[in-house]
């Protein structure tokens, strides 16, 4: 901490009353210690006529670079320094990483210009009767139906086809070769591979071209790579692949018989009507928690039409990043970076940016809105609260308690989201 600061605590409210500038300048001996460590880096990589590297003096490395290629070293060195005091004598509490301008710098100390973006005034003009409904359930025939088929369909057998050719919906075991210009190509060879056809999983044509083939038989398949292929030196062109069908399989649908729930192992079903109890049972479920979650949405959606407040631009920045963090984790579980799915959707950072916009700024209005009735309501989760609330968090997720608060953000984090789905279920009271 420096021992002398001088801090102009003016407050620019830059129009707002919520975005503030604080100015803190470093000087005195805090800034001749920022200067000396400054030059002793400096001096690692000085490079003076007659001098070692780093032996040049501080008197000849000044005369020979000038005193000023210290200032920004030295400034960068304390800018840490000026936001703790900054932080420390304004009492402000920052709901984005704060910014920082240097004001003005020279031989006698730094100046910086620290702005910072506390919460806004939130009015909460009604939240009350506003009688929104959650949206009914029902499960048709129709929909357990076509349940049951894809269950069916996820237990299908493969059999071997011992006559007859390649048909759309069967298995063909293949070995395959691309070729460019007579160049095989990488990434283009397959022994043994089991192509479902239908399932368009190859480049188009390719499966087209291979129904009605036999067993033994070979063919080269003539296609076309689709112009905005993800592999450059392949968008677009022709190729040839060399295909020959070892094995054909094909589909076996399964019958609702005693093997068949042997097989499907649900505890107490053994027959059609009581798989279909449990297929009615597992809709239910997803649609219940589907019409919570859009009645939630619904009851935070008509509140904010009844809320005031100026939200800064840095906020929904902040969480556009947040949100683009949680995508790009999504998309490394599917085995796709960023970049790839950029080239794959041919867009780029500030597309995605632009596509979150929207969703970011309702999640930090809601979060404002929510935060404000929480106040207003007078919820409040005691210690012990937030504390059993992590540990039955910790239980869930089979971790530690201690490991599990680490990840999440510590027992505030829990306190403050306990707050938060407290306040939820208080709206859902107040507007039935």
């Amino acid at each position: 901490m420096a021992k002398k600061v001088e801090k102009k605590e003016e407050t620019k409210k830059e129009n707002k009353t919520n975005i503030h500038e604080v100015t803190v300048k470093i000087e005195g001996k805090d800034w001749e210690t920022a200067l000396d460590k400054a030059f002793a880096k400096k001096q690692k990589t000085a490079k003076v006529d007659g001098f070692r590297a780093g032996k040049v003096p501080r008197d000849i490395y000044e005369k020979h670079y000038g005193k000023e290629s210290l200032f920004l070293e030295a400034a960068d060195a304390c800018v840490q320094t000026a936001f703790l005091k900054a932080m420390d004598d304004s009492k402000l509490v920052p709901v984005v990483q704060p910014t920082v301008d240097l004001k003005s710098i020279d031989e006698s100390g730094a100046e910086y210009i620290f702005k910072i973006i506390t919460k806004p005034e939130v009015n909460v003009k009604k939240y009350k009767g506003l009688e929104i409904k959650k949206e009914k359930v029902k499960v048709t025939d129709d929909e357990i139906n076509h349940e049951l088929g894809h269950l069916l369909e996820r237990y299908t057998e493969l059999s071997t086809k011992e006559e007859g050719s390649v048909e759309k919906g069967d298995v063909a075991v293949i070995d395959f070769e691309g070729f460019k210009d007579g160049v095989a190509f990488e990434g283009g060879k397959g022994e043994n591979y089991s192509l479902e056809i239908g399932s368009n999983s190859f480049i188009p044509g390719f499966e087209d071209q291979v129904i009605g083939m036999k067993v033994n038989e070979e063919k080269d398949l003539n296609l076309t790579f689709p112009k905005d292929y993800g592999v450059a030196d392949l968008a677009g062109q022709d190729v040839v692949f060399k295909v020959k069908v070892n094995e054909i399989k094909q589909k076996v649908t399964r019958e609702l018989d005693e093997d068949f729930f042997e097989d499907l192992g649900m505890e107490g079903v053994d027959s059609e009507d009581k798989l279909k109890e449990e297929i009615k049972k597992s809709i239910e479920a997803q649609k219940e928690m589907d019409a919570e979650n859009k009645y939630i949405d619904k009851i935070l959606e008509e509140v904010g039409k009844n809320v005031e407040v100026d939200i800064p631009q840095e906020m929904v920045d902040e969480e556009v990043d947040r949100l683009i963090k949680r995508f790009e984790e999504q998309m490394k579980m599917q085995g796709i970076s960023l970049d790839l799915y950029y080239q794959f959707t041919q867009s780029t950072e500030k597309d995605l940016r632009n596509q979150m916009e929207k969703e970011a700024y309702s999640n930090v209005l809601y979060r404002l809105m929510l935060e404000e009735i929480t106040k207003l309501e007078e919820i409040v989760v005691s210690e012990e609260d937030a504390d059993k609330e992590a540990e039955d968090l910790a239980k869930k997720y089979n971790m530690d308690k201690e490991d599990f608060l680490k990840e999440f953000g510590g027992v505030e984090m829990v306190k403050y989201d306990l707050e938060m789905r407290k306040t939820i279920e208080k709206l859902k009271e107040l507007n039935k």
